[in-house]
């Protein structure tokens, strides 16, 4: 289940910097602590669906779409 988490973190990270988002901006735009946002990124965390929603959303992709690869 971790790989599944790092891979998770890993595509966040990917998609964040894409859409030109700073760590700290995007934990804001998402409604999370930026030391918070780094624990998903790095896959340290096994964060919910609804979470899971909440970053899709911020960067305004399907939550499929951020599935993709993971």
């Amino acid at each position: 289940m971790q790989e599944v988490h790092k891979k998770l973190g890993k595509r966040v990270a990917t998609l964040r910097r894409k859409k030109g988002f700073s760590q700290e901006g995007f934990a804001h735009e998402c409604g999370f602590n930026r030391s918070y946002m780094g624990a998903v990124e790095r896959g340290e965390k096994n964060i919910t669906l609804a979470m899971t929603n909440k970053i899709a959303r911020a960067l305004n992709i399907s939550l499929s779409e951020l599935f993709k690869s993971v």
